[in-house]
């Protein structure tokens, strides 16, 4: 074993780490790999988190299914993922080992808390009678193992707090970090000033915040003095363009996006949802936001959210709700009525794997095809996708601008990968922010016969979003077909076929209000890699990588799904073969070959996990090589 003095000198820089925080879901995984990531974020390395987590709210303790996991990728050069292959993992029991340790990279450092490898818990994880993987020779030789005796560790540091047995233990967290910040060359400053606020005198539990702030010394002092560690590595700040960040979770942006939405508007919110993973945060989120104007509404169901959502529209404030897909398919009839009222809305849908209540906590994009046709009848409404985390904060306000300019409901894909995961967002000026122009008639849109509220611009088709109540602009609205112009009901063939046709075509005529898709590399060529939502990370990486090894391909990334970009047609037939990952079992590639007539090369996955870029590298190749 090295001595200190040795793992001095042995200091090592690195450009990126992938870090994996695992243990039980009480084992504070997800706590522990955000403070990790603030202090990587206040350090300014660029940074890609994925939190993993169980779907029960207590899994029974040590089991496999009940593993919480938070991985993070640092660095000091731009990053879109947050890796593939983990470099150092920390395991705080035996399922957390058994669960993560086929992503550990070969010779990566695996830290175990060695305390809770008895035979119980080794048991509830399925290995068999007298197995211990620590003392198993192929672990052994194929990783960097690191046995600390954390729990017994974190009791004897704390021998003296007077704290009971359960406080105690619930520190083994902290004195894991510490181990990690000593090995990552990290301050602990910006944990203990965590925990202050959390725990200290204003919250009225100091104690608290001092055996978790000792428990974190300690463990950084053992990874000092224990001699157990050949080298520490140093990852310096990333270049980036000057500014102010934060550390931003896709919800996070989606809250914010939707606040910035309201007050360019200059119109109030009303988000009204029913708790749902993975869309929850997005409602605690704008309930803190009162003072911006914006109210929250828990709904008893899915239904009566989006039509108070509805309600809030036809009273002249922005209508809001959110959900995941099976939520989504119980707003179907509901959007349908929005969309024959013509009225802004937005609907928020976090995906998440499926079908039904189908894996809760983990992520997917195969919502697509529910958000284009969820809904009885011809009901187009127009829809749009974040690309990640901190794209949150543009495509929720570009949800909101393009439903009231284009009096339509919106459907926001996000997915549980963006919406859980975080990265560095630069805050911009809110002054640089476009205003959304809000058309409402005056007594002047009036004439001899009344107001007419289907009476359309000549562009965009949109019609003007009148406010009840208004003197002299009375009208009719409801779910039954309208008469065109007048609103009145009308059974009409003729009729019902120009008001099919026209709100069909009001939403393609959308295009002219969104910016063409932008292509990435060669605009023509062999390869394209199209992609959507939250691949584009994967995808982004993918592609610099089978560039860097001299090979001709493209990329491009969808934000804008219904209508498509105005120049997309374009872009496919630039290019000889179009490889399409999703999420999804090739939801995408069923609608550019409906709409192009164009063959897609579709790369799908449904296993609740991202894409590795490894993985894709490896497709896009036999694509190339065929």
């Amino acid at each position: 074993m090295p001595t200190k003095q040795a793992a001095e000198n042995s200091n090592t820089t690195l450009d990126s780490v992938v870090i994996r925080f695992c243990g039980d879901s009480g084992d504070g995984m997800q706590l522990t790999g955000g403070q990790f990531t603030d202090t990587a974020a206040l350090i300014g390395n660029d940074f890609a988190t994925f939190p993993d987590f169980p779907a029960e709210i207590r899994a029974p303790k040590g089991t496999t299914f009940g593993v919480s996991g938070f991985q993070v990728h640092f660095s000091s050069e731009s990053i879109f993922t947050p890796g593939d292959r983990v470099n150092a993992m920390v395991a705080m029991n035996p399922a957390g080992l058994k669960v993560n340790l086929p992503d550990v990279e070969a010779g990566g450092i695996v830290i175990v808390n060695e305390d809770e490898f008895n035979k119980g818990n080794l048991s509830k994880c399925g290995y068999l009678d007298g197995y211990n993987p620590l003392d198993d020779e192929e672990i052994l030789s194929k990783y960097n193992l690191i046995r600390v005796p954390m729990s017994r560790l974190t009791k004897e540091s704390l021998a003296d707090s007077g704290m009971g047995a359960k406080d105690v233990n619930r520190c083994r967290n902290m004195f894991a970090l510490g181990i990690v910040y000593w090995l990552y060359e990290r301050s602990l400053d910006v944990t203990k000033e965590y925990l202050n606020k959390v725990f200290g005198e204003k919250k009225g539990k100091p104690e608290i915040a001092k055996i978790n702030i000792n428990a974190l010394e300690a463990g950084y002092y053992f990874g000092e003095t224990s001699e157990m560690f050949p080298a520490r590595y140093r990852v310096p700040p990333a270049s980036q363009e000057p500014g102010t960040y934060r550390q931003i979770s896709g919800n996070e942006a989606t809250v914010l996006g939707l606040a910035a939405a309201s007050q360019l508007a200059q119109k109030e919110m009303v988000y009204a949802s029913y708790p749902i993973t993975p869309a929850s945060n997005v409602i605690h989120g704008l309930a803190r936001l009162k003072r911006f104007g914006i109210k929250t509404i828990q709904s008893e169901d899915e239904i009566a959210a989006v039509c108070s959502a509805i309600g809030a529209s036809f009273a002249g404030n922005i209508g809001v709700t959110g959900t995941s897909g099976p939520g989504l398919a119980l707003k179907g009839e509901a959007l349908g009525l929005a969309m024959m009222l013509e009225l802004p809305l937005v609907v928020v849908d976090v995906q998440r794997a499926g079908p039904s209540t189908g894996m809760p906590t983990k992520t997917e994009q195969a919502d697509l095809l529910q958000a284009m046709f969820g809904r009885h009848c011809e009901s187009p409404v127009i829809v749009v996708a974040p690309r990640s985390p901190s794209d949150c904060f543009h495509m929720a306000i570009e949800a909101v601008r393009l439903s009231i300019e284009h009096m339509c409901p919106v459907v926001y894909l996000s997915d549980g990968y963006i919406g859980n995961g975080a990265e560095p967002w630069k805050i911009p000026d809110f002054s640089s922010l476009a205003p959304i122009t809000v058309d409402h008639p005056t007594l002047d849109d009036a004439d001899e016969n009344g107001y007419l509220p289907y009476k359309r611009d000549p562009d965009s088709l949109a019609r003007k979003w009148a406010i009840p109540g208004t003197a002299g602009l009375e009208h009719r609205v409801g779910g039954l077909e309208k008469q065109d112009e007048t609103g009145n009901i009308s059974y009409d063939g003729d009729n019902h076929q120009h008001m099919v046709d026209i709100r069909a075509e009001k939403v393609q005529r959308a295009a002219r209000s969104i910016p063409p898709l932008e292509v990435h590399g060669e605009s023509s060529g062999d390869v394209l890699v199209l992609g959507w939502g939250g691949t584009y990370g994967s995808i982004t990486t993918a592609v610099e990588q089978v560039r860097a090894r001299g090979h001709s391909v493209s990329s491009a990334h969808l934000q804008y799904l219904n209508p498509f970009p105005s120049n997309l047609e374009q872009v496919l037939g630039s290019f000889k073969r179009v490889v399409v990952p999703e999420i999804n079992s090739g939801q995408l590639s069923v609608l550019l070959r409906s709409r192009y007539l164009v063959e897609t090369i579709g790369i799908n996955i449904v296993k609740g996990q991202p894409f590795r870029v490894d993985t894709l590298v490896e497709r896009i190749m036999e694509v190339i090589e065929q």
